[in-house]
């Protein structure tokens, strides 16, 4: 994506299960927990770079003794300083290296020398930077089985029904963001929980002493659970610390944000994304495996671990943008689709440059690109092998050795022509000087292209504003004086916004939306945009279960083709010399190459849950009165 966007957040969960001395013996270092949430979370930067936190819980300390340490960062480097602080606890003994090694003394005297960590990656798509914004986030109490420690992956609609539901609970959230009133949310019934227990034990006889021990024995993690999320709509996956001992991590019913994990009888690994628990593990893939849509993996304080069903699983909907860009392409899964989505493209590729593969140079934008760009080259080297095979039989018994030198020699062109010269994330720096940053992102091989003969095709991850591809890519290609530039893009045109976690949520930044408005006025259909207005405006005050996506009729009345010409005009700079086309995955190709991750709510505007039509339907009423804020 050569527009980089805010995504999903990364989350990492660390459960030992085994004392500190066991991983000071076997590996020689009680430090083995931590070295491995340093790692789970370095390899997961892709998926944050606002912040990072991390969180501790030690088992069995005495009361008057810390036993949660927890440090967060915003800086421009937060998981190295949030390390930093961690060994800084730990070189304060550096001169007493019996006591650092010491399991015993550290767990009673370092912070962070504990059993369960957890630790979390931040993209903020809510609210602003600040230290406040950034996981974990923590509820606090005197009784460990009160305090509760959350760091998700998640956005929810429906923040505004979640905040109310907690003020007729009688609370006063102090903050009207999706991540306080998750945290109140669950809180409230974990205290519930935690109520109806001291009861029950109370009438049975029992001392307050003996009462707190019980309760974190049979406190029910699920239970809390099933009561907390009955109202969450959203795309969510969730890691939980309780005070006492026990972790959770639950997931969507749709299964739109992903979770995975790793158990065996010394450890519990917990990631975002499959591959890095292989790498930080070293372990095969089929021994990962994926939290269901719907359950939580529950980790007993005693070490008992269950997969258990909070929410009915619903048709799986996991977020497809996971497989064409975002999660890292080292999983041999996410790696396969991605070559297939560049390869599903070579027929329309083929056809935009009138098959004409001699006189056409093939490469990508960005990097995040390449794997899709290998499919593609496939699709193109199977049709020229096609073409040999061909012209050696039309060509039968007079086939020279030389016609047959000349076949042979036939092959693609594939070069590096695009680098990118300076880190810049022009897709969330600020609206003001964004176009003065754009012209310098990337940088040409120059000699590659014929002058005014030569094709030029570029594969993309995907298109979105356009802003890069306009202000920047596109003037920069033409210096190479192609004839024509071909920008394919691996995913189908963005139309709708996101609602789940990902920072696409104003429609008036997709050029594919940009694209049917501005048709539907050349064609003198603007009455559409005023019905549809109209439409979104009737349903405003509707439960959002009652809301339809009345937008898809501002894309009916054009076929995919004419708004990818349509695309092609607006972004394609006056001064341009080359002639230029997009082209753009198709949904059903989509679905072919990722079969089973289904989606593609930012390209049908089929929303998994009703949250998302009241979203869409916001964003275009946003739109069309002007306000350029977020419609959730």
């Amino acid at each position: 994506m050569s527009e980089q966007i805010k995504h999903e957040c990364g989350i990492a969960l660390i459960r030992l299960r085994k004392p500190l001395e066991y991983y000071q013996l076997k590996y020689g270092t009680w430090r083995y927990g931590l070295h491995k949430l340093y790692l789970l979370m370095e390899k997961q930067h892709n998926r944050g770079q606002d912040g990072a936190g991390l969180t501790s819980v030690k088992f069995d300390l005495e009361a008057g003794k810390k036993y949660i340490d927890r440090e967060r960062s915003n800086s421009s480097s937060p998981i190295k300083d949030i390390f930093d602080m961690v060994n800084k606890g730990i070189n304060k003994y550096s001169e007493k290296p019996d006591l650092i090694n010491d399991p015993v003394f550290a767990k009673q005297n370092i912070p962070f020398a504990g059993e369960l960590y957890l630790g979390h990656l931040r993209y903020g798509t809510f609210g602003n930077n600040s230290i406040d914004y950034v996981h974990p986030v923590m509820r606090d109490n005197n009784w460990k089985s009160r305090t509760l420690v959350l760091a998700g992956n998640f956005n929810m609609t429906n923040v505004d029904e979640l905040f109310k539901k907690l003020v007729d609970l009688g609370q006063h959230p102090r903050d009207y963001s999706d991540t306080v009133t998750v945290l109140e949310k669950i809180g409230h019934f974990l205290d519930e929980e935690n109520q109806q227990l001291f009861r029950q034990y109370k009438n049975d006889g029992f001392s307050n002493m003996e009462i707190s021990k019980l309760i974190a024995e049979n406190i029910s993690v699920s239970k809390v659970l099933q009561a907390a999320t009955k109202d969450f709509d959203g795309g969510y996956a969730m890691a939980g610390l309780i005070g006492h001992g026990d972790a959770f991590v639950v997931r969507d019913p749709w299964g739109i944000r992903p979770a995975f994990y790793y158990a065996d009888d010394e450890i519990v690994v917990v990631a975002s994304e499959r591959p890095v628990i292989q790498t930080v593990m070293n372990i095969d893939v089929n021994e990962v495996n994926q939290i269901k849509p719907g359950y939580a993996l529950i980790m007993k304080r005693n070490g008992e671990v269950s997969h258990e069903e909070i929410r009915i699983p619903q048709t799986r909907k996991s977020c497809s943008f996971e497989r064409i860009y975002f999660s890292r392409g080292t999983d041999k899964d996410i790696y396969n689709e991605r070559k297939k989505l560049g390869e599903l493209l070579t027929p329309t590729i083929l056809k935009a440059i009138n098959y004409d593969h001699a006189n056409t140079v093939f490469s990508y934008i960005p990097n995040t690109a390449e794997t899709a760009f290998y499919g593609m080259v496939k699709g193109a080297e199977d049709y020229l092998k096609t073409e040999k095979k061909r012209m050696i039989l039309e060509k039968g018994s007079s086939l020279s050795e030389k016609d047959l030198d000349e076949i042979i020699s036939l092959r693609l062109r594939v070069e590096k022509i695009a680098v990118k010269d300076v880190k810049l994330r022009t897709f969330i720096t600020q609206d003001k000087g964004r176009d003065d940053l754009v012209g310098h992102v990337y940088d040409v091989t120059y000699g590659l292209v014929k002058d005014n003969v030569d094709n030029l095709v570029v594969i993309d991850d995907s298109i979105v504003r356009g802003t890069t591809l306009r202000e920047s890519i596109l003037r920069i290609l033409d210096r190479l004086k192609p004839a024509m530039i071909v920008i394919v893009s691996s995913c189908p045109q963005i139309r709708y916004p996101d609602c789940y976690g990902i920072d696409m949520a104003k429609l008036g930044d997709f050029v594919a939306f940009r694209a049917a408005i501005d048709l539907l006025k050349e064609t003198g259909q603007e009455s559409v945009i005023n019905h549809v207005y109209k439409q979104c405006k009737a349903q405003q005050n509707l439960p959002k279960e009652e809301i339809i996506n009345y937008v898809k009729e501002i894309y009916k009345p054009f076929t995919v083709e004419q708004i990818s010409d349509k695309i092609a005009q607006l972004l394609t700079p006056k001064d341009m010399k080359a002639k230029v086309k997009i082209v753009f995955q198709s949904i059903e190709n989509l679905h072919e190459a990722c079969p089973n991750d289904l989606g593609d709510w930012y390209f049908t505007g089929n929303y998994p849950t009703p949250g998302g039509n009241r979203v869409v339907n916001n964003s275009f009423i946003n739109f069309i009165e002007g306000r350029n804020q977020r419609a959730y």
